[in-house]
């Protein structure tokens, strides 16, 4: 969705997905490399589906030394780990492989759902370096692209570009003095919307089981305590500060209620079940159909 007065749109494919950046005036080429290093540069730590990636070397245990991101990352999924109890997990990769949801996009279980590695001593992920007695498939997915998203928004802004509306894939961040009205998807009938909102200096991400299906009915959101998928939430949508928050806590409001995560974290959210109840904040800066 892109501001009113904002001539400047870039348009491109990365990470798997569909980015959309609106700026008032056109990005120049140097500005455009930039924000394509820096999705190259995250890609190639954090991916699991690259063989070339630093977080690939942990399929065989030992140890790795991340760039400047990895400490906030780290801390964050430490954060919902434990009050999750262990459900929310970068250790969940996999769990999504025996599903299917491997480097291949096979989409073919290889058999029952198996639980993540546990979060313990054979683990310790430190500031920037993570450490594994064990081999491990780490998967950032859950808070990786809404920081990247943030990465991005930095490189703009040291182009010269502080008002931007970043769009990867439904997961955004408005930067500037326009406030933008953005439709909710709804969960099962994608060309219609469950509500709007307005986001001003602020990040929307969002999560739902719809996306990412695969076999009988299959999804990417998983716990990782017993590699199945969640089926007691259907979407979530979180409005914060920074993209990285909002999309961490789009998925960790499959696993808890919304009160368990307030005690930790600023936030606005919008949850539906599996029972098409919705739950949302009384100060969301929007409004829900009925």
């Amino acid at each position: 969705m892109s501001p009113t007065g904002c001539p400047g749109r870039f348009s491109f494919d990365a990470i798997g997905t569909v980015w959309q950046i609106d700026t008032p005036a056109k990005l120049s080429p140097e500005a455009r490399a930039a924000v394509a290093a820096v999705i190259e540069e995250y890609d190639a730590v954090y991916s699991r589906f690259r063989r070339d990636s630093r977080v690939f070397v942990l399929t065989e245990g030992g140890s790795i030394t991340l760039p400047p991101s990895g400490e906030a990352l780290g801390s964050l999924y430490r954060t919902l780990y434990s009050l999750t109890n262990g459900a929310m997990s970068p250790l969940v990769g996999g769990s999504l492989e025996q599903l299917g949801y491997d480097a291949g996009y096979s989409f073919m279980p290889r058999g029952a759902p198996v639980p993540a590695t546990a979060w313990d001593e054979t683990f310790q992920w430190d500031g920037t370096i993570i450490r594994s007695t064990l081999p491990v498939t780490i998967d950032v997915g859950a808070a990786g692209k809404g920081q990247l998203v943030d990465l991005v928004s930095e490189s703009l802004r040291r182009a010269g570009y502080p008002q931007h509306t970043i769009d990867a894939g439904g997961d955004m961040l408005a930067v500037g003095p326009s406030a933008l009205r953005v439709a909710l998807e709804h969960p099962y009938t994608p060309d219609s919307a469950i509500g709007v909102v307005t986001l001003q200096n602020r990040a929307l991400c969002a999560s739902a089981s719809n996306r990412r299906r695969w076999a009988d009915g299959l999804h990417h959101v998983l716990d990782a305590t017993t590699g199945r998928c969640v089926d007691t939430v259907v979407a979530t949508w979180v409005l914060a500060d920074s993209a990285l928050i909002a999309d961490a806590l789009a998925t960790a409001l499959f696993f808890v209620p919304p009160d368990v995560l307030l005690a930790e974290f600023e936030f606005d959210y919008v949850r539906i079940t599996s029972e098409g109840r919705a739950h949302y904040s009384s100060s969301l800066a929007g409004a829900l159909f009925s």
